[in-house]
């Protein structure tokens, strides 16, 4: 094939003021990189959503296995994406079940979920797992983007010396592990977000922070010359990209500062003293549409979002329910206190369907970025009530770059270790793990061919 034109480097980037602004993939990029992508030139992106306390089963698994029909009321936001979903069925975290330690269902059940591993066989002994499945990735492809992986959460991760127990505390907050002893904590603050992805990797005090911002009226400023010099050597396709990818910059900025100039930077109950918009929507909205411009401009291919921590107590009033999510699941058959946890669970099903369309709305190559990547959504438990660790409720959503036949019910033999799933994952982005924790091969029937 004979290039007619100078193609873009994949790392072309726009810089101001201490900024680094990554671009999104452009048409004119194409010829300039091949590692780690599929056919069509696009990467893969990786991407986990773990959602805590588990799944009010009775109102998530499909009927049948085969093609997806009318998806019950938890799946039920997820309709519209139903052609983009693999609901999975018997998946394990054998790892998170009892064992003698301090750390409880809910740590080993988020320490097991991605290490597919937990060695812990007395109260005194240092915790052992393995490396989680993302930086299996992040260690495979890491080095072709500017972050090697991305942890968000929607709160605040707590330090081992400020709990009552250390074990409760490395395990119930953690979901990616670099190593056996080291956990990634996840970035929770939507400011210092923003400030890993588009400039300074350092987290400043309020005051620095607010010196800063008064120096500058935003981080794109700088960055406008460039891009109408750049924007005079694309073409058309290309020049729209690079509009509405700086446009959503732009947008998210000026939400942050929106939320801390108007005063939402309150406690909202959920352990994080500042920075948090005040529903957990606007919170959700405002941390992935991050997540989704970290991946359209390739600065990290691989990420993790905790939607709370194991045993979150956080309550929802933006849809009626003011007692806190992890007691709700100890209903004991209590129908009230079910039908508060099923609208949980549905707002989240909900969120994450938003997501999804964002990524749907983001053109890559002949496709989307949601055709590009592999999602998981899903919980160590299943039943929270009895703190269950097997037929985990699991939806993987994307197609890998054409991996995944997509719109079905896959019902596993029971006991299937749910790290088959996540090794298929690494594989497809070039990863050659022998095993992640206690995973038995690939997971078959994420494609028909």
């Amino acid at each position: 094939m004979i290039v007619m034109k100078k193609a873009l480097g994949r790392r072309t980037v726009l810089k101001g003021l201490g900024a680094v602004i990554g671009l999104p993939l452009l048409d004119a990029m194409t010829p300039a990189f091949a590692q780690s992508t599929v056919a069509g030139g696009s990467p893969v992106r990786l991407a986990w959503f773990y959602v805590p306390n588990g799944i009010d089963m009775r109102h998530w698994t499909p009927a049948g296995d085969g093609p997806l029909g009318e998806l019950p009321e938890i799946l039920a936001p997820l309709t519209p994406h139903k052609r983009d979903i693999l609901v999975l069925s018997n998946l394990t975290a054998n790892w998170g079940r009892p064992l003698l330690d301090g750390a409880g269902d809910h740590g080993r059940a988020l320490a097991a979920y991605m290490t597919g591993m937990y060695v812990h066989k007395t109260a005194g002994a240092d915790l052992k797992l393995g490396v989680s499945a993302d930086q299996v990735a992040a260690k495979a492809i890491g080095h072709l983007t500017r972050l090697p992986s991305l942890e968000v959460g929607l709160e605040e991760t707590r330090q081992a010396g400020n709990c009552d127990n250390r074990y409760s505390c490395a395990y119930a907050y953690n979901v990616s592990w670099k190593t056996e002893t080291q956990p990634l904590p996840p970035i929770s603050d939507p400011r210092h977000l923003f400030e890993r992805l588009f400039g300074s990797d350092v987290a400043e005090s309020p005051e620095a922070y607010a010196r800063r911002l008064s120096m500058r009226r935003s981080i794109l400023d700088q960055v406008m010359a460039a891009t109408a010099r750049l924007q005079a050597d694309l073409d058309a396709a290309d020049r729209r990209k690079m509009d509405e990818y700086l446009t959503s910059v732009r947008e998210i900025e000026q939400q942050v500062q929106r939320t801390e100039r108007e005063g939402m930077i309150i406690d909202p109950g959920i352990d994080k003293p500042f920075g948090v918009p005040l529903e957990f929507t606007d919170y959700f909205q405002l941390m992935t549409d991050m997540m989704v411009i970290a991946f359209k401009a390739d600065i990290t291919r691989v990420s993790t979002i905790m939607m709370g921590r194991e045993g979150s107590v956080r309550a929802y009033p933006e849809i009626g329910v003011a007692d806190g999510h992890h007691p709700l699941t100890h209903h004991q058959g209590n129908q009230q206190m079910l039908d508060k946890v099923r609208q949980i669970n549905a707002l989240h099903t909900t969120l994450f369907a938003g997501f999804l369309e964002k990524m749907k709305q983001t053109r890559e190559g002949d496709g989307t970025l949601l055709d590009q990547s592999l999602i998981v959504y899903g919980s160590g438990l299943s039943d929270g009530n009895s703190h269950l660790h097997d037929q985990l409720p699991t939806v993987l959503a994307g197609r890998g770059g054409g991996f995944v036949s997509s719109g079905r019910h896959v019902i596993y033999q029971r006991e299937t270790p749910i790290a088959n799933l996540f090794a298929t994952m690494v594989e497809r982005v070039g990863a050659r793990p022998e095993h992640i924790g206690d995973s038995t091969g690939r997971l078959a029937s994420l494609s028909l061919s």
